[in-house]
Formats: C-alpha cells, structure tokens, sequence
C-alpha cells in the first residue's frame, strides 16, 4: 500500500493560517504609509523613495533589536498587543541618540504554531507605534517553525532606518569635563533585565502575573508589560534648542555600560543616585532578591530610560523644556575628567 501524502501543514506549518493573519493585518500595515512607501503589503521587498530633498549630506543610520524575555510576561498574561509598541520605540530611541528621525521599520515574527489572533494583536501595536512616531511599517517576514518555539511562544525582533544631517550627528565627541547629564525618567523596566526581574519575582519571591501590589496600584504583570517610553517629540524639539552633546539610552548594561557609549576616553560621568526617586518596581526586584547596587544599575535602568549631556549652563532651561513637552527630566549628575567609565555615589 502506497503511504498517505504528506501535506506542510501535517508538517506544522498552516500557510492558509499566514495568508488569513495577512489579509486582516493588511490595514494596520497600509496605516502608517506615506507617500515615500512604493510597494504594497505582500511584496517580495519593500521600497521606501525618501524624499532628502531638505537635507544636504544625509546620512542613514540603522538599528536592528528585540523584546527579549519581556515576552514571557505577555505569554503568560495571554496579552499581546503591547511589544509592538515596546520593539518600535526601543529601535527608535536607538538611533535617535544620534539625532536620527526614523523612516521605516521592519519586523521578524517567528513561532512554532502560528496562532493567527495573536499575531494580529502585535502587528496591531507596531502599527500603532509607528503612527505615533511617522515611521512606515514597511513590511517583515512570519515565520512558522515547529519544533522551534515551546507551545503558545514566538520571538519579535525588528529593523529601523532613519536619517540625519551629517553634520547634526550627535556622537559624543563634544562631551567635556564640567557638561551637565539630564535624565529622562522611564516607564518602568522598559524591555531590559526581564530575566533577573522574572527569576527574583516569580521564581525566587513566588509572585504570579495576577499578583496585586498596592505600591504599584496594579498587578506585577501590569506593571511588568508597561510599554518602552519614546522619547522622540521632545528631544526632537530639543535638539533644535540646545546644544545637546551627548545621548545614551539607558537599555541593557544600564548606566554602566550605556553612558560610556558616548564619552570621550579622557572622560567619566558621576551620578548622584540621590536625585531622583527609583521607581517601586525596582526597589522590590532588589529587596526580593537581595541584589547588589551595582548588579541593579547595570542591569536595569532604574528609572532613567534616556540621559542627556549638555553644557552646565543649559541643563535647567532644558529640564524646564522638557517638562513643558510632558516629561519628567532631573539633574542627574555631571561630566568630569577621568577614565572613560561611571561611577554612581
């Protein structure tokens, strides 16, 4: 007897699934498109025609990034249409740091079983997202590989293209000894130190996603899935203002490794941990696992999602700027000659 054929979907791939998921995500795509966007949802490339008719020597700058283990909390609170939102505004903060406007994004979805709903819910964030920054959402690829991903799990990573002015490129290399650092407060973990957070809170303080917490007025899933902050209306506009020597966003490696990312070598940033309040959630991530200081500034960053070097004489005219734009921006600490690194008193 010959044997039955095989068909892919047999195999663990569902492409009637993709096209369906397609067809509804079609809209939130055509959403953030602007004239500069020339192929339609479904094409083998996208293609963006920039207008640089404004610009003299522009130059590209890129940045590809992910949500990293963030994603658990969504799994497990069956919630998902907050890491789009989390993937965009973390890859623009990213090149906004060096002055950068984003042009379009892309995105890669990979999962075992493609569950059409849950797919639409996050494509429903990156196009909400992008809208909000004037980014396209030129397209990205789903990829369905069973046996890759555990039941109900996926991985999210996307790709930003943005432009600046060669000669507006903020690179640090300004930075000197006596400039002043702001900093910009966070919305919460933003998409760093989930895997410390989520062992301390769940595994080591036997916390659920459900779990209330009155200091946070919400659950610790909440809490934990508050969306990254995008900071680009307001430094934007800044820029433009102030003569901004320096940007690092606060990410993985938190101040310690981030900051020196935009030092010159003859220089170290002091931070004055007094100056502002860290936020509860951090506070009770390092009480329920008796984390070091500097394991918690490394790893997270503790209320400050975006630090910002001018000279001294600007700092409050730009805090007073940016908390007009809705911000809440604190003087943090200051530039002084030393070796390259950070250190937090």
């Amino acid at each position: 007897m010959p044997e039955e054929p095989i068909t892919y979907r047999q195999a663990g791939v569902d492409i009637d699934a993709a096209q369906s998921a397609l067809l509804r995500m079609k809209e939130l795509i055509r959403a953030t498109q602007t004239p500069e966007v020339l192929a339609d949802v479904g094409a083998f490339g996208g293609m963006f025609q920039p207008d640089l008719s404004g610009y003299r020597q522009p130059v590209l700058v890129a940045s590809v990034d992910g949500v990293g283990t963030k994603l658990k909390v969504a799994f497990a609170m069956g919630r998902h249409d907050t890491v789009g939102h989390d993937l965009v505004n973390h890859c623009v903060n990213d090149i906004l740091v060096q002055g950068a406007r984003p042009l379009f994004f892309m995105d890669y979805f990979a999962t075992g079983k493609l569950q059409p709903d849950v797919l639409v819910d996050v494509v429903r964030g990156l196009s909400e997202a992008c809208q909000e920054v004037g980014c396209a959402l030129l397209g990205g690829e789903t990829a369905e590989m069973p046996g890759m991903y555990a039941e109900g799990e996926y991985d999210l990573a996307g790709t930003i293209v943005g432009v600046v002015e060669r000669d507006a490129i903020i690179d640090g290399s300004r930075v000197e000894p006596g400039d002043a650092v702001v900093g910009l407060a966070s919305s919460g973990l933003h998409t760093n130190g989930y895997s410390l957070a989520r062992y301390v809170l769940f595994e080591r303080a036997g916390m659920r996603v459900d779990s209330y917490v009155p200091e946070l007025g919400t659950s610790i899933g909440e809490e934990l899935l508050r969306p990254h902050r995008c900071y680009l209306r307001p430094l934007m506009q800044a820029m433009g203002q102030f003569d901004i020597h320096a940007m690092a966003h606060i990410t993985g490696g938190g101040f310690y490794d981030n900051i020196p990312r935009v030092l010159p070598s003859d220089c170290r940033v002091i931070i004055d941990r007094r100056s502002w309040e860290v936020p509860f959630i951090f506070r009770l991530i390092q009480e329920k696992g008796n984390v070091p200081d500097p394991e918690m500034f490394r790893t997270f960053n503790m209320g400050i999602g975006m630090v910002v070097i001018v000279p001294r004489e600007q700092s409050l005219p730009l805090i007073e700027f940016l908390q007009m734009q809705g911000e809440t921006a604190t003087l943090i600490g200051e530039v002084q000659r030393g070796g390259h690194d950070v250190q937090i008193v």
